[in-house]
């Protein structure tokens, strides 16, 4: 039996902390009540907020609907082959507890996505990616509810249209479906990713050779570097990245080299240059800065951060100086990762 709660404060539900209401909130435990409760008549009509695990929101004000928190559980082997193996997963399963579940098992492909906060129904929304991997490299397919009509449909790899941490759920089909679950790709023959970031000279440092390397090794250094220039939600309220790498011309990356030498940038299959927007940010003077209780962390500039009473308007606000300014500097755009409510 769903229990639908009143006038809830979701400060517990979002890892920026911010304190704001909402009007109406249910926890889905099971997929059979998800159509259940999109036809109830009294919320046919209502508002609707999909909460994960809050880990990329960003509420700036009360919200005056029905929040539905996703807790649908569940990792199971549903087939393999000679090569992969597919793991269905509910969209409640921490995202991190999955990837530790793939690697304890031996399953590779998500050991490079180790320690990224959130759930797996948010997973595929963002194709979330980190160090030189994105969601859609294990990606299989999906579930999800028409909230319109409570009826499921499955998505294909092609049917969600994923880019550079966007997918179909966040343009054409914003708020019209809720993922309940995903079926995941692993393979059983790793292939190493240890290029990006600062993988290779953190397995250097913890003695890992190249003929004991392991998606265990590789999980166990992401999750060091993630921590070494992270904050802990629980200690200071984020949301992890804020802004998205930006990406340029191979041009404008050209002309940029000739004023910023030591500039990084990773070419682009398209002829592109996806820059560090981290670099960016600290480079225009904002590493560490703050004001009142919204600031830019001290140690991974592309982190926007509550140090315990800001709200959302005023992360807001410090988020578009940080924006114009770099702008200013170079020419280049950055953009929000995070999804303002």
């Amino acid at each position: 039996m769903l229990t639908i709660q009143s006038n809830v404060s979701l400060k517990p539900y979002n890892t920026f902390g911010i304190e704001a209401q909402a009007r109406y909130l249910v926890e889905i435990s099971h997929e059979n009540d998800l159509p259940a409760l999109l036809l109830l008549h009294d919320f046919v009509d209502v508002p609707k907020l999909i909460l994960g695990g809050g880990s990329n929101v960003l509420l700036r004000r009360d919200f005056d609907g029905l929040v539905v928190k996703m807790a649908i559980q569940g990792i199971e082997v549903v087939r393999e082959d000679d090569n992969h193996v597919y793991l269905n997963v509910g969209a409640g399963v921490n995202w991190h507890q999955l990837v530790a579940y793939c690697v304890a098992h031996g399953y590779a492909g998500m050991e490079n996505l180790s320690l990224i906060p959130g759930t797996v129904g948010a997973a595929p929304m963002q194709n979330i990616g980190a160090y030189g991997v994105e969601i859609e490299q294990v990606f299989e397919s999906l579930t999800a509810v028409h909230i319109p009509t409570g009826e499921y449909r499955t998505f294909t790899h092609a049917d969600c249209a994923f880019g550079y941490r966007e997918s179909v759920f966040k343009h054409e089909l914003k708020g019209q479906y809720i993922i309940t679950r995903v079926t995941f790709r692993l393979d059983k023959v790793p292939t190493f990713h240890t290029r990006y970031g600062a993988i290779q000279e953190t397995l250097d440092a913890m003695g890992v050779s190249e003929d004991k390397l392991s998606i265990q090794a590789i999980s166990d250094a992401v999750i060091h570097i993630r921590r070494s220039k992270l904050p802990d939600p629980s200690q200071i309220g984020n949301a992890g990245s804020f802004f998205k790498n930006p990406e340029i011309s191979a041009e404008q990356f050209a002309q940029l080299k000739e004023t910023y030498p030591d500039m990084p940038g990773y070419p682009l299959a398209d002829g592109g240059v996806k820059l560090p927007a981290g670099w960016l940010i600290e480079r225009a003077g904002w590493k560490g800065y703050r004001k009142d209780d919204a600031g830019v962390h001290a140690k991974q500039a592309l982190v926007l951060v509550n140090y315990g009473g800001a709200t959302g308007d005023e992360l807001i606000a410090l988020a578009q100086q940080v924006q114009a300014s770099v702008y200013k500097k170079y020419g280049v755009c950055i953009q929000p990762e995070v999804n303002v409510i």
